[in-house]
C-alpha cells in the first residue's frame, strides 16, 4: 500500500493516544460524538484517499475504546462462575467480531481497480483450453454454457472447449446396478452427440475420484493449452471473456490466475421469497465488487471455482488442482500464492450463471463452502504458510475465519435470554455507559458498513443472511472441527423450480427459535412492568432481544418458499433482428431473451397475432458477417407503455438453437454490466429499516398462511413454461426437460 498522507499519520498518532486515555463518561460521550461527526463529514467525499484513511482511524479509535471498556469494566466477577462463564463466552464472541472487523478494514482499505489488459493480435494469443466440469446437470443447461464458450471471440485454432463429464465415467457405465449403468451410458451418448454438434471435445474419466478437483486434473491430462479456463456447468461467458482476461498473462510471467466475478440470472431463496431480486444488490456482490478488489491489492485474490483463467505451468507445480479440502479452488490459489505466483482480479461481470433457488440447496452449498474454508484453516494453516507475504497471510486467514460467523451470530442471538429468564448478569453496564460506549461503537460500525459496502449491501441484509445460514451451519462447523478430513464434495443443484408455494423442509428450527425469542420478549415486558426495582440492564437486554426477534421473524419469510413462476430467467438484450411469419418478413426488436424464449416488439406494423394462435416464425440474427436463424412459437401478448410485447418460445432446442441463444444473450458484456449497475444503489438506514419491518410482518404472515394450508395459487402460463425438446441423442430421439428428483432437492447428490 502507498504511504499514508501526513494528515492521516497525524490522525493516527492522535487516535493512538486517545485509545488509552482515561476519561469520564461525559468526556467519552463528547469524544464519541466528535469522532462520529468527523467521520460523517468526511464520508461525503469517498474519492479522497486522505479522508478515507482518517475515517478508518476514527472508526478504529471508537472500536478500541469500546474494547478497552468492555475488557476492563463489564465482565462479571470471576468468583461468580454462573455469570462469568457465559459472560466470558459473549466477550470472546465480541472480541472475535472486532478482530474480523479489523481484518475487513485491512482488506478493503484501498481496493484495487485494474485497467483493462492489452488486446493481443491473433499471433500473440496463447492457446486456451476451456473446461466445463459436469456431474449430473441437465443436458440443456450444459448446452447453453458450451455454446457460449464455443462462441467466445478468440482465434478458433487456439481455442478448445472440453466437457468433462463425471456423470458418464467408465465406473458408472459399468456399475453393478443396471439402472445406474444404463442411465450413465445414456447420458454419455447424449452428451457426446451434443459435443459433436457444437464442436466441443467430450471426456469422461475412469472413475469419480477426488470430486471436482479430480475431474479438472483429468482434463489437464488430455489437453495441452497454455491457459486453462474453468466454467461451471451453469456459467455461460460473454463473447469478450478471453479478450478481457488473457492479456494480463503476457504482462506477468508469474501470473497464475485471472478471476472474474460470478453474476446470476436468478434469485437466491432470500431474494425470491422476500421479492427483492433486481431491486436490491445480491448477496455475492459485496464479495465480488469490494472484497475481491481489496484482496487483489494484497495479491491475495483467489480462485473461486469458475469464471477464471489459470496458467498450466503454474498448475504443474502443484500437480494440478488441489483436492485435500472440498473447496479446491481456494486451496489451489493458496498453494500457488505460497510458491510466489501472482493473481489478478477483474471487476467486470463476464459470465452469467444460476444460483440455488430452494432453501435446502442454498444451505447445502453454504455448508460446503463453510466446511471447505475451515478445512483449509485447520489443514493448511494459511497464517503460518511459508512463502506468503504478511498481507496474504492476513487475507487468507481472515477469509477462512469468516466462516465461524455462525458461532458468534447464535451467541448474540441467545445471550439476552440468560438475563431475561435467569437474571444472569453476563454484561455489567448501566444505560449511560451503554450509550457512551456500546451505542457509539455500534453507530460507527453501521456508518462504516454503509461507507464501505453501501452500494452493494443494504442495512440489515447481512444480519439476515448470516442468521438464516447460522442455524444450519453450526453442525457443519462442529463436524469439520471433529474430523477435518471427513467432509465430501456435494454438487449444488441448480435450475430447480417449485411447482407450489410451501414451507421449506428446514423451516421447523426457525419457527422454534422465533417462538422462543418472541416469548422472551413478552416475558421481559412483563418483568419490567411488574418488578418494583426493574434493572436498567433489563431495558438494554430487552432492546437487544427485540432486534433478534425481528431478524428471526424475517427469516420465517425466507423459509416460506414461493413457487417459481419462471423456469428460464430473462436477460434484457435489445437486439435488432428479422422475423419471418407466414412468408412475410418483419423487422423486430428483441427486448429480452432466456433459454426458453424471447420477448419482441414489431418495429413496422402489427403482424395480427392473437394470444393463442401458436403461429410459427423464423428469427434471423446477424452479427459481424455471421447469420443464425431459429424457429419460435407465439405464446403471449402484453401491453406496455411503448407498445405491445409479443412472447415467443423456441420451437425446439437443438444445438444450433443454443448457439443462437448464446449469440443473443451473451454477445455484449455491457448487458450484464447494466443489469448489475441498476441494482447497486445505496439505501439509507431509515428506508432500509422500513423495508426490513415490511419483511418482518410479511414474512410472518406468509409463514402462518403456508402452515395453515391457506395457499392455493394457480400456476400462470408464460412462454417460458412451454414444453421444450432438444435432439441430442445419436439416434435422433427426443429428450424432454428433466424435473429435479427428491434426492437433488435434499442436496444428496455427491461428487465423490
Amino acid at each position: 500500500m502507498k504511504c499514508f498522507s501526513l494528515p492521516a499519520i497525524i490522525a493516527g498518532a492522535v487516535g493512538l493516544f486517545l485509545i488509552w486515555l482515561p476519561m469520564s463518561l461525559q468526556a467519552q460521550l463528547v469524544l464519541s460524538l466528535t469522532i462520529l461527526g468527523i467521520m460523517l463529514a468526511l464520508m461525503i467525499r469517498p474519492d479522497i484517499k486522505t479522508f478515507r484513511q482518517i475515517i478508518f482511524v476514527c472508526a478504529t479509535v471508537l472500536a478500541m475504546r469500546y474494547a478497552f471498556w468492555r475488557t476492563t469494566q463489564t465482565l462479571p466477577d470471576i468468583s461468580e462462575p454462573i455469570n462469568f462463564i457465559p459472560g466470558f463466552i459473549l466477550y470472546i464472541a465480541e472480541m472475535f467480531s472486532l478482530l474480523m472487523m479489523a481484518v475487513s478494514f485491512f482488506i478493503v482499505a484501498d481496493p484495487l481497480k485494474r485497467a483493462r489488459p492489452a488486446i493481443l493480435a491473433d499471433a500473440e494469443c496463447p492457446t486456451v483450453d476451456v473446461f466445463v466440469p459436469s456431474y449430473n446437470e441437465d443436458p440443456e443447461l450444459l448446452a447453453l454454457t458450451l455454446a457460449a464458450a464455443r462462441s467466445m471471440n478468440y482465434p478458433q485454432d487456439k481455442l478448445t472447449v472440453y466437457l468433462l463429464d463425471d456423470g458418464g465415467t467408465d465406473a458408472k457405465c459399468s456399475h453393478k446396478d443396471p439402472r445406474v449403468a444404463v442411465q450413465a451410458m445414456k447420458r454419455r451418448e447424449q452428451l457426446k452427440a451434443l459435443c459433436a454438434a457444437l464442436g466441443v471435445k467430450y471426456h469422461a474419466r475412469r472413475e469419480n475420484s477426488h470430486a471436482k478437483a479430480g475431474n479438472l486434473n483429468a482434463g489437464l491430462e488430455v489437453s495441452t493449452g497454455e491457459l486453462v479456463v474453468v466454467f461451471d456447468a451453469d456459467h455461460a461467458p460473454v463473447r469478450e471473456f478471453l479478450h478481457e482476461t488473457v492479456g494480463y498473462f503476457t504482462a506477468d510471467e508469474k501470473l497464475f490466475l485471472v478471476q472474474t466475478p460470478h453474476m446470476f440470472l436468478n434469485p437466491d431463496p432470500l431474494e425470491k421469497n422476500l421479492e427483492t431480486f433486481a431491486r436490491m444488490p445480491s448477496e455475492n456482490e459485496m464479495f465480488y465488487s469490494v472484497v475481491q478488489c481489496g484482496l487483489d491489492k494484497w495479491d491475495a485474490s483467489f480462485f473461486c471455482g469458475s469464471a477464471a483463467v489459470l496458467r498450466r505451468t503454474a498448475l504443474k507445480e502443484t500437480d494440478g488442482f488441489s483436492g485435500q479440502s472440498i473447496t479446491e479452488d481456494c486451496e489451489t490459489a493458496l498453494s500457488l500464492h505460497s510458491r510466489g505466483w501472482h493473481s489478478v482480479y477483474v471487476d467486470r461481470p463476464l459470465i452469467a450463471g444460476l444460483q440455488p433457488e430452494t432453501f435446502v440447496s442454498f444451505i447445502g452449498q453454504r455448508a460446503r463452502w463453510c466446511q471447505g474454508m475451515l478445512q483449509i484453516l485447520i489443514l493448511n494453516r494459511p497464517f503460518l504458510a511459508r512463502g506468503l507475504t504478511m498481507g496474504q497471510r492476513i487475507c487468507y486467514a481472515g477469509t477462512n475465519l469468516f466462516w465461524l460467523f455462525p458461532v458468534t451470530r447464535l451467541i448474540f442471538m441467545f445471550a439476552p435470554l440468560l438475563y431475561i429468564f435467569f437474571s444472569l448478569e453476563i454484561f455489567q453496564a448501566n444505560i449511560l455507559e451503554f450509550a457512551c460506549y456500546t451505542a457509539m461503537y455500534l453507530v460507527s460500525s453501521f456508518a462504516m458498513q454503509s461507507y464501505l459496502y453501501g452500494r452493494v449491501r443494504w442495512p440489515w441484509v447481512s444480519e439476515l443472511y448470516e442468521y438464516v445460514q447460522s442455524v444450519m451451519l453450526l453442525g457443519s462447523i462442529i463436524s469439520v472441527i471433529r474430523n477435518p478430513r471427513k467432509p465430501t464434495f456435494n454438487v449444488t443443484a441448480k435450475g430447480q423450480t417449485l411447482e407450489e408455494s410451501r414451507l421449506s423442509p428446514l423451516a421447523r428450527p426457525y419457527f422454534v427459535i422465533f417462538a422462543v425469542l418472541l416469548g422472551s420478549g413478552l416475558y421481559a415486558i412483563w418483568r419490567y412492568l411488574t418488578e418494583p426495582m426493574s434493572s436498567e440492564l433489563l431495558l438494554i437486554v430487552a432492546g437487544w432481544n427485540f432486534i433478534n426477534v425481528g431478524i428471526a421473524a424475517a427469516a420465517l419469510g425466507v423459509v416460506s418458499e414461493r413457487r417459481e413462476r419462471r423456469r428460464n430467467h430473462r436477460l434484457q438484450v435489445r437486439r435488432h433482428a428479422l422475423m419471418r411469419i407466414a412468408g412475410k418478413l418483419y423487422s423486430i426488436l428483441i427486448e429480452d431473451a432466456s433459454s426458453g424464449g424471447i420477448a419482441v416488439q414489431f418495429m413496422e406494423g402489427d403482424p395480427g397475432l392473437d394470444k393463442v394462435d401458436g403461429a410459427v416464425g423464423t428469427v434471423e440474427l446477424r452479427r459481424a458477417g455471421i447469420a443464425r436463424s431459429f424457429q419460435v412459437v407465439h405464446r403471449s401478448i402484453s401491453d406496455r407503455d411503448d407498445g405491445k410485447s409479443f412472447g415467443f418460445a423456441y420451437a425446439e432446442r437443438t444445438p444450433e438453437t443454443f448457439l443462437a441463444i448464446a449469440d443473443l444473450m451473451f454477445s455484449e458484456q455491457s448487458t450484464l454490466q447494466d443489469r448489475l449497475t441498476r441494482r447497486q444503489k445505496r439505501q439509507g438506514y431509515l428506508q432500509a429499516s422500513l423495508a426490513f419491518f415490511v419483511w418482518v410482518f410479511a414474512g410472518m404472515l406468509r409463514f402462518f398462511q403456508y402452515t395453515g394450508g391457506l395457499v392455493s395459487e394457480q400456476k400462470e402460463k408464460s412462454f417460458d413454461d412451454a414444453p421444450m425438446m432438444i435432439d441430442m441423442t445419436s439416434d435422433g430421439g427426443e429428450v424432454r426437460e428433466n424435473q429435479p428428483d427428491m434426492s437433488a432437492l435434499m442436496g444428496e447428490r455427491t461428487y465423490a
